[in-house]
């Protein structure tokens, strides 16, 4: 199958590449610079070069293809409401592009403030909708195609997706524990993160595409809740420093933007997911790959 890729070069899309090379895809993925260019032709795979800003050049990659995976996200957090924006139009464009196909369409989502005061699962319709809402109300959007003749199918990736190499979240907090000297959790430490390794994770992206039909959740979740305290723990022993809980009127300051996302509880269930496309999760746990020094370069 041909397929296009958006976010090629990050983190995910880079390990999801090679994972739909090794099955014998063909790909190509979605560049905006050289050094992404050069990264994705090294792996065997085809170049379209350009952004989420160039609708036109989205357009024209999905045109070409059998199957489109949309990885790419521009993570401003200094301008929230632009990614959003940028976000939408993306899917807009490419959704606009399939209809009529029946081609499939997997896009990266995520699991933050699905529910409240439990693991989110795959039957949760997402509810963010609308271009001011978070990632643009991206998933719903997809989901207005599936009756248009599009494969829509959403991924929501657990907020870690860990291993060697990870940039994330979890390399955010271990560089805020060792400016400040303190491996800090946000009040009692209670409050979970979902997390799952980043070969399982694109692994589960191939499978979707073969398997999953119209419409369909996929929960890229190997472990449902890892207390934050826990995270910090280890980041604390990996870099010998204390541990220590931040009062929540602190925590703004201590962590920065990030601050408001290690103090929401994010898990997930991902059984749903493992029962539809028989995927077992095989990778390393989030608190292992912190303790055998993953995130040392970070």
């Amino acid at each position: 199958m041909r397929v296009f890729v958006t976010g090629a070069s990050g983190w995910i899309g880079s390990a999801v590449v090679g994972e739909l090379l090794d099955a014998g895809h063909e790909v190509t993925g979605l560049a905006r610079s050289d050094a992404s260019a050069a990264a994705l032709e090294k792996k065997g795979a085809l170049v379209h070069r350009g952004d989420l800003d160039d609708l036109d050049g989205l357009r024209r990659g999905a045109a070409s293809a059998e199957a489109v995976v949309h990885l790419a996200n521009k993570h401003d957090w200094a301008d929230p409401a632009g990614t959003s924006a940028a976000e939408r139009a993306a899917v807009q464009a490419i959704g606009e592009t399939l209809t009529g196909t029946g081609r499939p369409f997997l896009l990266a989502s995520g699991v933050a403030g699905l529910v409240r005061g439990r693991p989110a699962m795959e039957s949760d319709p997402s509810p963010f909708h609308g271009p001011g809402s978070p990632r643009g109300g991206s998933e719903n959007l997809a989901f207005e195609f599936v009756d248009r003749g599009v494969r829509a199918v959403s991924l929501r990736f657990a907020p870690t997706v860990h291993g060697t190499g990870d940039h994330g979240f979890i390399a955010i907090l271990a560089a805020i524990a060792r400016r400040t000297g303190i491996s800090g959790y946000p009040g009692d430490g209670t409050n979970r993160w979902s997390a799952v390794h980043v070969a399982d994770a694109a692994r589960l992206v191939r499978l979707g595409l073969d398997k999953a039909s119209p419409g369909t959740r996929l929960h890229a979740v190997a472990e449902e809740g890892v207390p934050t305290r826990a995270i910090a723990e280890a980041i604390a022993r990996a870099w010998d420093l204390p541990v220590a809980s931040i009062a929540p009127d602190q925590v703004p300051d201590h962590f920065g933007w990030i601050g408001s996302f290690f103090s929401m509880d994010l898990s997930a269930s991902g059984t749903a997911t493992r029962t539809l496309l028989d995927w077992e999760p095989t990778g390393p746990t989030l608190l292992d790959d912190i303790n055998t020094g993953a995130y040392a370069g970070s």
